[in-house]
């Protein structure tokens, strides 16, 4: 019996494989993905990029401030006299920002949306305290930063150092250029 179950087993595949036809192979799959290759880097850039931050870093040292210098800037189009007032104290401040317990980038971001803000409501002098940096080991960083801040932006006609009642060389008074209206 078991010849006849294995001729008939023969049989039923030889009837299938005559009834399919000739086969043909799928090709085989695919491997999966694997995981992607890294992003080249640009490492001389980088290096590049480090070297001259590194520079730029020695440069803005020689000329930094010290805890007790105090700041001072004017633009030609601001008269000498209009400075002395700003320096003694005879101009009325409108608004203040306290720098104290920000670090650098955050004190720059308070410093911009400050300046836009105050020239936006036409306030024409503000305070800045940043603090003296007796703390910063030496080089005041806050005071460095606002003094750069200042002399880059256009709408800053000059600053000065308060006056010893409103926070002497901790903090700086500034004289805003008003706001064009334009027409509409």
């Amino acid at each position: 019996m078991a010849d006849e179950r294995d001729r008939d087993g023969d049989d039923d595949a030889a009837l299938f494989r005559a009834a399919v036809g000739p086969v043909r192979r799928l090709p085989a799959a695919p491997p999966p993905p694997g995981a992607p290759k890294p992003r080249p880097r640009a490492r001389m850039a980088e290096r590049d990029e480090a070297h001259a931050r590194e520079e730029f870093r020695h440069a803005l040292d020689a000329g930094l401030l010290a805890a007790g210098d105090p700041l001072s800037y004017r633009r030609a189009e601001l008269p000498a006299r209009t400075l002395q007032r700003l320096r003694r104290g005879e101009i009325a401040v409108q608004e203040e920002l306290d720098l104290h317990g920000a670090d650098a980038r955050a004190a720059e971001r308070l410093v911009r949306a400050f300046l836009h803000d105050a020239r936006e409501h036409g306030l024409g002098c503000v305070r800045i305290v940043h603090g003296k940096g007796l703390h910063a080991g030496g080089v005041p960083v806050l005071k460095n930063l606002v003094d750069r801040l200042l002399r880059q932006r256009a709408d800053v006609l000059g600053f000065h150092s308060a006056p010893p009642a409103q926070g002497g060389t901790g903090a700086v008074l500034v004289l805003l250029a008003p706001r064009r209206v334009r027409p509409g």
